[in-house]
């Protein structure tokens, strides 16, 4: 018997693609970045609501996200900066 592939149906890990936002950090399966995240948490008061606003996103996927800016805050920082400047 054949091992079967468990796929879930949300994003659980942040990944880099070099073809998805030039390679930011982005949540699995989808084009929401890292940054993304950390910023709307900025704003929301809980991940319940970052969901709400992601519905591509379930709670496990958010709190991903977080860990992974926790891990690598300064890179995600900048991020978050240039796409301010760019937006100035």
């Amino acid at each position: 018997m054949a091992a079967r592939i468990v796929q879930h149906p949300y994003p659980r890990r942040a990944v880099r693609n070099p073809r998805i936002l030039e390679g930011e950090p982005t949540l699995e399966g989808t084009r929401v970045s890292v940054r993304t995240v950390v910023v709307a948490s900025r704003y929301l008061a809980s991940v319940r609501q970052i969901v709400d606003a992601y519905p591509m996103l379930d709670q496990t996927a958010v709190e991903m996200a977080l860990a992974f800016y926790d891990a690598h805050q300064a890179e995600i920082d900048c991020y978050i900066a240039e796409n301010e400047d760019s937006a100035s």
